[in-house]
C-alpha cells in the first residue's frame, strides 16, 4: 500500500501476511484501460478476443476473465482443454476458443456449442464430429490457416477441402483464422503481407465451401496495433491487453507510423515480496551459492523469500534490481531456488516485514517486465507467464 512518505513500505490488505510472503497485484483499471484501448483501435463491428491462456500471460486466469467478461469481449482465447474448462465456469455466458491441440477425451468432457475449436486435423475433425452426433447439434469449429509460421493448421490450398469435411460432418465452420510468423520481431513486414494475402484466398476459399463466416481472425497484439487491414471481423490480443508492447520492433514500428501520441499501454501486474530479514555483512564476504558476489563495504543485506521457484529467474543473478522504499536495490549473488538477496546499504531504515517490488513502481521508481527480459536474455512474454501460479493474484484499482 502507497505510505506518506511515498513507495511502498507494508501491505496489510487484501493480502494475508501470515499466508502469503509474495504476491501478485493485478490492476483492474489498467486491464480496463487496455481492453478499452484495442476496442477503439478497431472498426465497431470488429471483435476483441481476449488471450488468457497460460494464466492470463502470468496474470491469474480466474480474475482476468471475470474482468473480461464483465467489459464485453466477444470471446476467451485459451490454450488447452483444462484451461477451457476453467474459463467456462468463470464466464459461462462468453464464448472460448481452444486454440492448442486438444484430445479426443477432452473433446467429450468440455466442448459444447460455446466453446469453439481451432480445427488443424481430420483426427481432431473426426472427434469433434462424434461428439456432435452424440449430443445432437452442430460444434463451432474455426479452419486454421498455416500460411507459413508452420506451426499448427493446414495450408492455404487445404482449408476449403477441410471446411467441406467438417460442415458435412455435421459441424458449425464459423471461423477461419491465422497467425502471423514475423510480424513482431521485425520493421519489415513483407513477409506479413504475404501471409495476409495467402490468409485471404484460403479465407474466400473457405466462404465458397461453407458461405459467410462470423470470425475471420488473423491479428495479434502487434497486428492490432499495426495492420488494421488484417482486423478482419476479430482480432486477438494477448500481451498488449497486459499493458506491454510485443517487442521493441512493433513500438519502433508504432512509432515511425504515428509518432509518439495517441496510445499508452498501461502494465497490469506489479508483484511484491516482503523483506525476510536484514542482515550486516563486513566487506569482503561472499553472498550466495558459488560465491558470485563479494561485498565491497560494510554492507546491509536483505533476504526476500522468492527465487527461481516462483518464477524470479536464475539469469537475474547479480544483474537485476529490486525496488524499496521507492529506491533501486542490487540483486547480489545467485537467485536461489525460493530466495534472493539484495543490497540495501544505501536505503536508510529497510527492515524485517517491509514490501520490496520485483515488478511494478514504487514511488517515482519502476522495474519493468521488459527490463528484466533484457537482463535474461529472453521476452517479456516468458517473465510474466513465468510467474509461479501458486502465488495469489490480488486485484487491485
Amino acid at each position: 500500500m502507497p505510505c506518506p512518505g511515498g513507495g511502498v513500505r507494508r501491505y496489510t490488505a487484501p493480502v494475508n501476511e501470515v499466508m502469503t510472503t509474495s504476491w501478485v497485484e493485478i490492476s483492474r483499471a489498467a486491464l480496463r484501460h487496455n481492453l478499452q484501448l484495442f476496442k477503439d483501435l478497431v472498426q465497431p463491428a470488429v471483435g476483441v478476443l481476449a488471450v488468457v491462456k497460460a494464466n492470463a500471460y502470468g496474470h491469474g486466469l480466474a480474475l482476468v476473465t471475470r474482468e473480461c467478461a464483465a467489459a464485453g469481449v466477444a470471446m476467451l482465447g485459451v490454450h488447452s482443454a483444462e484451461e477451457a474448462a476453467a474459463v467456462r465456469r468463470i464466464a459461462p455466458a462468453v464464448p472460448v476458443l481452444v486454440m492448442g491441440y486438444i484430445t479426443p477425451g477432452q473433446i467429450a468432457q468440455v466442448v459444447d456449442e460455446n466453446v469453439h475449436v481451432l480445427l488443424s486435423s481430420r483426427q481432431v475433425l473426426q472427434a469433434l464430429a462424434a461428439h456432435a452426433a452424440r449430443l445432437g447439434r452442430p460444434l463451432p469449429v474455426h479452419i486454421k490457416v498455416d500460411t507459413g509460421t508452420h506451426r499448427q493448421g493446414v495450408s492455404p490450398q487445404e482449408a476449403a477441402e477441410l471446411a467441406r469435411a467438417a460442415a458435412s460432418r455435421g459441424l458449425a465452420v464459423v471461423g477461419v483464422a491465422t497467425h502471423f510468423a514475423n510480424i513482431e520481431d521485425t520493421t519489415d513486414h513483407s513477409y506479413a503481407q504475404r501471409q495476409l494475402d495467402r490468409f485471404r484466398g484460403a479465407a474466400a476459399a473457405v466462404r465458397g465451401v461453407v458461405g459467410e463466416l462470423p470470425w475471420v481472425h488473423a491479428a495479434c497484439s502487434a497486428a492490432a496495433l499495426l495492420f488494421r487491414e488484417a482486423d478482419f471481423t476479430l482480432v486477438r490480443v494477448g500481451i498488449s491487453l497486459y499493458g506491454h508492447w510485443p517487442s521493441r520492433e512493433t513500438y519502433l514500428s508504432w512509432l515511425l507510423a504515428h509518432g509518439r501520441d495517441g496510445l499508452r499501454l498501461e502494465p497490469v501486474l506489479a508483484w511484491r515480496v516482503l523483506v525476510g530479514q536484514v542482515k550486516t555483512v563486513a566487506a569482503g564476504e561472499p553472498i550466495g551459492y558459488g560465491l558470485t558476489y563479494r561485498t565491497t563495504r560494510l554492507s546491509q543485506i536483505a533476504v526476500l523469500p522468492v527465487g527461481y521457484a516462483e518464477g524470479y529467474p536464475r539469469a537475474l543473478s547479480n544483474r537485476a534490481r529490486v525496488l524499496l522504499h521507492g529506491r533501486a536495490a542490487r540483486v547480489v549473488g545467485r537467485v536461489c531456488m525460493n530466495v534472493i538477496m539484495v543490497d540495501v546499504t544505501d536505503i536508510p531504515g529497510v527492515g524485517e516485514g517491509d514490501v520490496a517490488t520485483l515488478i511494478g513502481r514504487d514511488g517515482e521508481e519502476r522495474v519493468s517486465a521488459e527490463e528484466l527480459a533484457e537482463l535474461a536474455g529472453t521476452i517479456n512474454y516468458e517473465i510474466l507467464a513465468g510467474i509461479s501460479t501458486t502465488l495469489p493474484r490480488v486485484a487491485v484499482e
